[in-house]
């Protein structure tokens, strides 16, 4: 009972204390061999003083995963589709409101499980800059400013906005110049020269850190000859010093083993530890930190800095209130009713609404819904993988596309369905029973495309030859043979469904079909959310967050991290569908573009208006999009187009809406070959649209930019 009442005096006990102060008089009362276990991502238990193990590993890319029931919102690159910063934000915070509610109810049980902490390791904010990489699907695309706006609203939805507590902890990774290939990532040197850096690779991680994100997971690779996790620039020059960021540094799971088994910068396992904490790694995912206690003894490090390293990971897990009696936090009381409420399934509707690109549309769709018969076949159309992507959660009211579209149909209407092919291989029975009776029905709905089985990471997509990457652009070539058997001889309108997180080779898919609809993984209401975009309920909304080139020889080698030839932004072949790209029910028209001033003048903004119309039959929301483009210095990468704000509006019938942008000295601004913002001296080019404003989206229906120029100063 004494021991419990000096603890309790304990001024890492007392909330009323100072949180550097509580830190260190924690740190003062443990010994080596604790400080170091609670360096790991799983840290031990310390009874002696009634601190409960405590489990850093947790993920909630799109809702709270490998944990318990929880609602599973549409995957990351559908919710980029939205291109709707505050919608990011409101899913956040109801996945930060029922992640502490998990918490809530498992502690008072005594549970300290892996992935049953606060600390979770989203959002992956890497660029997206290459198809095959099969990690892609968790990103926000390819382009950094979306990233970046996606990024900030995610990580304040988490954080939440107590001037004490964090709500949660968010994770910005992997930093840096990260995206594949995935085979080689424990072991592959990405290089990136200055320009790439500031101009691609990390504004969206200085975005966060301006956010306040609370951690920064180190990637598994190399960036310019030095493992991410132990890069003295990225760590330390740039991460600390230049940017100022004072969270937590975690590596990823397993990379500090990378630096002597695959980088080999180091012999041992030892030298690991050392040189992962000297460069900034506080918090080890694996167990190469368990040598840091030998490593002190040996003399090879100063207790003294794995101290100081270790005061920068506990400020965090005080900050989350976890030495604080019950109560103290505003997030304690969170009840599990919030968990897949009927709030946040509503919400989970709403992003993948709003996420679903229409990519062709011939006028069948919207469809009606008191048709006398649907056919419902394909791959996917029952399948929970479809729904699901990467880093999951899990819950019992998972809808399909099938229960979406049957719930959708009028009474009186018949829909059939049969599977009529496999996934990834051609059926094994030759008896085909699907697409001739397909062809004796008012309309077909194919649900096809890929899975995380085929697409993901290491070791979770099980049907994959590369590790999760896929380097075959094309789809299943037995989809493509069973979609033209349901084409031949058949009038009806046929529809396909594409799931999947990445581009596809869709060339032949939109040759033969008179509309596709790309679903990405669309989450628990994926099903209720297509079968109302397909029958007139909702009008489809979403715009890719990442181009679809027509075949992989447009892209450079999957190796290269040279931006040339590659994204939007440099690529100069012609896409299959380009960045920015959807279609609407409704029609748009834009015009009336304004500038407040004519000419470029240093270290002042121009204010952008133009109108939007809507002149369709159906209303609709729109995302409005603002590009420059600058003119081209001679010798010089600079982008063919850049996107520098979106605004979601939404009109009715007839209706028009003037939208504003500010653009700002560092919207205009140029980054050199060496790294360096610099004022633009020729005239910029201002484009506001609902599309890349290139001539192929004008080709696959999008509407005519407005264009304005800013001449030279």
């Amino acid at each position: 009972m004494q021991q419990l009442q000096a603890q309790q005096k304990a001024v890492y006990l007392d909330p009323a204390q100072p949180l550097n102060a509580r830190v260190n008089d924690l740190i003062s009362k443990l010994t080596l061999e604790e400080k170091v276990a609670q360096m790991l991502d799983q840290s031990a238990p310390v009874q002696r003083l009634n601190i409960p193990a405590y489990s850093w590993w947790n993920e909630a890319l799109h809702g709270v995963g490998r944990s318990g029931p929880a609602t599973v919102f549409p995957q990351a690159i559908g919710l980029a589709a939205t291109f709707d910063d505050d919608l990011a934000q409101r899913e956040a915070t109801a996945i930060s409101d029922e992640a502490r509610a998990m918490y809530n109810a498992a502690i008072a049980q005594n549970h300290y499980v892996k992935y049953g902490g606060l600390t979770f390791w989203t959002p992956n904010i890497n660029i997206f800059r290459d198809p095959r990489w099969g990690r892609g699907q968790e990103t926000y695309g390819e382009d950094p400013y979306l990233t970046s706006r996606m990024g900030v609203a995610f990580v304040k939805g988490l954080q939440g906005n107590d001037p004490k507590y964090l709500k949660v902890a968010a994770c910005a990774k992997h930093y840096a110049v990260h995206s594949g290939p995935e085979k080689l990532r424990h072991e592959f040197n990405a290089e990136a020269s200055p320009q790439d850096l500031r101009e691609t690779y990390l504004p969206a991680f200085h975005a966060l850190v301006n956010a306040k994100v609370e951690a920064v997971m180190c990637a598994y690779n190399s960036t310019n000859g030095e493992p991410c996790c132990g890069n003295t620039f990225l760590l330390q020059d740039v991460l600390r010093k230049e940017w100022g960021f004072r969270g937590h540094v975690v590596s990823d799971c397993g990379a500090l083993d990378d630096l002597y088994q695959g980088h080999k910068v180091v012999k041992t396992k030892t030298e690991a530890a050392v040189l992962a904490l000297q460069r900034g790694v506080n918090l080890n995912c694996g167990d190469t930190y368990t040598e840091l206690t030998g490593a002190v003894k040996q003399g090879m490090l100063k207790e003294a800095q794995l101290d100081s390293s270790l005061a920068v990971l506990l400020r965090t897990r005080f900050k989350l209130g976890l030495f604080d009696p019950k109560g103290m936090t505003p997030y304690d009381q969170i009840p599990t009713s919030v968990i897949n409420s009927a709030e946040h399934r509503q919400l989970a509707k709403e992003v993948a609404l709003k996420s679903v690109v229409l990519l062709k549309n011939n006028g069948v769709l919207p469809l009606r819904n008191d048709l006398g018969k649907y056919f419902v076949t394909g791959p996917n159309a029952t399948s929970v993988d479809a729904l699901l992507g990467n880093y999951y959660g899990v819950n019992g009211q998972m809808t399909t596309i099938l229960e979406g579209l049957v719930a959708g149909v009028r009474p009186g209407s018949q829909i059939e369905y049969k599977q009529g092919m496999l996934l990834d291989r051609p059926n094994v029975n030759p008896i085909d029973w699907t697409t001739g009776e397909a062809k004796l029905t008012d309309a077909t709905i194919v649900v096809m495309g890929i899975t995380g089985l085929l697409e993901g990471e290491e070791g979770e997509s099980i049907a994959s030859s590369h590790a999760g990457d896929r380097l075959d652009y094309n789809l299943p070539q037995n989809q493509i043979d069973f979609l033209k058997k349901l084409r031949k001889d058949n009038k009806h309108p046929l529809i396909a469904v594409v799931t999947g997180g990445s581009p596809m080779n869709l060339a032949e898919v939109h040759e033969l079909c008179d509309a596709v609809l790309l679903t990405w993984y669309p989450g628990e209401e994926g099903g209720s959310a297509v079968a109302d975009i397909i029958f007139g309920k909702a009008s489809p909304s979403g715009k890719l967050p990442v181009t679809f080139p027509k075949s992989l020889d447009q892209l450079p080698a999957y190796e290269s991290y040279g931006m040339k030839g590659r994204t939007y932004r440099y690529m100069d072949a012609e896409p299959l569908y380009p960045f920015g790209y959807g279609l609407s029910y409704a029609k748009f028209e834009y015009g009336g573009i304004k500038l407040s001033s004519k000419k470029l003048a240093k270290g002042k903004p121009v204010e952008v208006e133009a109108t939007v119309k809507n002149t369709g039959t159906m209303a609709g929301e729109e995302v409005v999009q603002l590009y420059l483009t600058h003119t081209a210095r001679k010798g010089s990468q600079t982008p063919l187009y850049s996107l520098k704000s979106f605004k979601r509006v939404s009109l009715q019938p007839g209706a028009s809406t003037t939208v504003r942008f500010t653009l700002t000295p560092d919207m205009l601004a140029l980054i050199n070959e060496k790294g360096l913002a610099v004022a633009p001296t020729g005239p910029v080019k201002v484009w506001v649209a609902g599309s890349l404003p290139s001539q192929r989206s004008q080709e696959l229906g999008a509407a005519k930019a407005a264009m304005a120029t800013l001449a030279a100063k």
